[in-house]
């Protein structure tokens, strides 16, 4: 047994049993390892990007630590922006990064960097294995410490040596650290304060979704306090029977308008909320002056803990319920396609249980809102900020949840970023419709010219804003990676495409020209 064998046996007894993998020659030691253990299932990505996408929203939909496969310093600077995104999330991740064998390292060879120092930056816990037999070890601390605070980035990197040398044992990764917990007089103060006038309940991570959103309804419908999540989540529960909560919007302004009258603010699993960009002229901080914050449980604690000891502080019992959304599924859309339009179809059509992958960005202030009401269902998106995660995540949800229908929602722009996860899909053949919102331009940008005082600009900001001349073919893209697609003007067309995506298996793209 090699080093590259003790850390596959190592990740497999330790219940990690899937690889998203971008793999060059420092890592073929490891391939082999992988290839003589097919009960490990691999998935390729054909961008590093696509991988570390992949593996945040498996683990988002799963729960479980997945690993990725990259090559060096570059490949590692490759998926970077979605370890940033899965690092906001958290997700839970473990890096294998190969680098040159240890005595090649003093040679300025052309794939040299410096993976450590590229890793730190997004990274939890960086660690270099220096020979075979401290690989396994160092895969099962890594483990260990991806599953620890609800989630936390590992990145093991693997001289080539230290793969193809001999190594004797595997290793048992240990339990997660311990979260930690608010105490007793903090659950306590948090629970009279929830009674108070202006009180607002704002929750993240774990409580967004399953039973403990409808926990966190249930202590906003005993105490009377506003239910709140912020703008951008990792996963939450939407549709019917899902607990009512006011999510925060993305523009400052409305961010402002919708916290207004907040006298205290209690947080469960996130952060204090904070504007996305500093504006001319605008607070960095949306919450009313004077507003008291209480960061009670931070996302790195025991929320779960946390939820049901406030439930139980505040007397909610069997007999108090949430506040719940309808069902209340539209009509069928027809003539001329319009962004109300498509949300409306995604409503009216969406499976129970499905999952969005949603980064249709400026598209989605229009399309997302009606499928509050439609069947319930999870959805994911971006968390950092960091564009082109929405096909990766589809690839990595359709993977954690191979039952489940996956829609994704993306602009053109983002989708550009990450386009090779549409040949992962095909290959793998996953249940995801893709909907590509293709008003070719980030049109984002141009709001945010708008946000920073600039109302007017000529054809150098245009150029960077616009995406076309040429115009993406998106039937033709899809195409090229084994994806069948076709563009659609109308609604009826619309309709039917998407009815076809979700009755059929295997991917599907849509090309939304409007």
């Amino acid at each position: 047994m090699n080093g590259a064998e003790s850390l596959v046996k190592t990740f497999l007894a330790n219940g990690v049993d899937t690889v998203f993998a971008n793999p060059g020659t420092s890592e073929m030691h490891f391939v082999a390892a992988l290839d003589a253990h097919p009960e490990m299932r691999c998935i390729l990505c054909l961008f590093e990007g696509g991988a570390s996408g992949a593996a945040d929203a498996y683990f988002r939909m799963s729960g479980k630590v997945a690993g990725t496969l990259l090559h060096l310093a570059p490949g590692f600077g490759n998926a970077y922006a979605n370890l940033h995104n899965a690092r906001k999330a958290p997700s839970g991740i473990v890096n294998v990064v190969g680098d040159h064998a240890t005595h090649h390292l003093r040679y300025e060879s052309p794939l040299k960097g410096d993976v450590v120092g590229v890793s730190q930056a997004v990274s939890h816990w960086t660690r270099v294995s220096p020979d075979a037999e401290s690989v396994a070890r160092d895969g099962a601390d890594a483990i260990r410490v991806a599953r620890s605070g609800n989630g936390q980035i590992a990145t093991l990197i693997l001289p080539a040596n230290t793969a193809w040398e001999a190594a004797s044992h595997v290793a048992q990764s240990a339990a997660p650290h311990t979260l930690d917990r608010p105490s007793e007089a903090e659950i306590a103060a948090a629970a009279k304060a929830l009674r108070s006038p202006g009180a607002a309940l704002m929750i993240g991570g774990a409580a967004l979704h399953g039973d403990l959103r409808q926990l966190a309804g249930r202590i906003a419908a005993k105490t009377g306090a506003r239910l709140m999540g912020d703008t951008l989540v990792a996963r939450q529960s939407r549709g019917a029977g899902v607990a009512m909560l006011d999510q925060l919007p993305y523009p400052v302004a409305p961010k402002i308008e919708s916290l207004k009258g907040t006298q205290t603010l209690i947080l469960v699993g996130t952060h204090r909320p904070v504007a996305f960009f500093a504006y001319p002229g605008k607070p960095s901080r949306p919450e009313p002056a004077g507003c008291r914050i209480d960061p009670l449980c931070a996302p790195e604690m025991d929320i779960a803990y946390t939820l049901q000891a406030l439930a139980d502080a505040c007397g909610v019992d069997a007999h108090v319920q949430p506040k719940v959304y309808p069902l209340d599924l539209p009509d069928l859309p027809t003539g001329d396609l319009t962004l109300e339009k498509v949300g409306q179809a995604i409503a009216a059509l969406l499976p129970e249980n499905a999952i969005i992958c949603n980064e249709s960005i400026t598209s989605g202030f229009t399309v997302m809102p009606p499928s509050l009401t439609a069947r319930p269902h999870d959805v994911i998106g971006g968390t950092g900020g960091s564009i082109g995660l929405c096909l990766p995540a589809a690839t990595g949800a359709a993977a954690a949840c191979p039952d489940r229908k996956v829609l994704a929602l993306t602009g053109d722009g983002s989708a550009m970023y990450t386009l090779q996860s549409l040949w992962t899909m095909a290959r793998e053949q996953q249940d995801v419709t893709v909907v590509v919102f293709a008003n070719r331009g980030y049109q984002i940008l141009r709001d945010e010219l708008a946000n920073v005082g600039v109302n007017s600009y000529g054809q150098n900001a245009r150029a960077m804003f616009d995406v076309h001349s040429p115009e993406l073919d998106w039937v033709a893209l899809a195409k090229g990676n084994g994806v069948p697609g076709q563009r659609v003007t109308q609604a009826e067309a619309f309709v039917d495409a998407l009815r076809d995506g979700f009755a059929t298996s295997g991917p599907s793209l849509i090309e939304v020209a409007c």
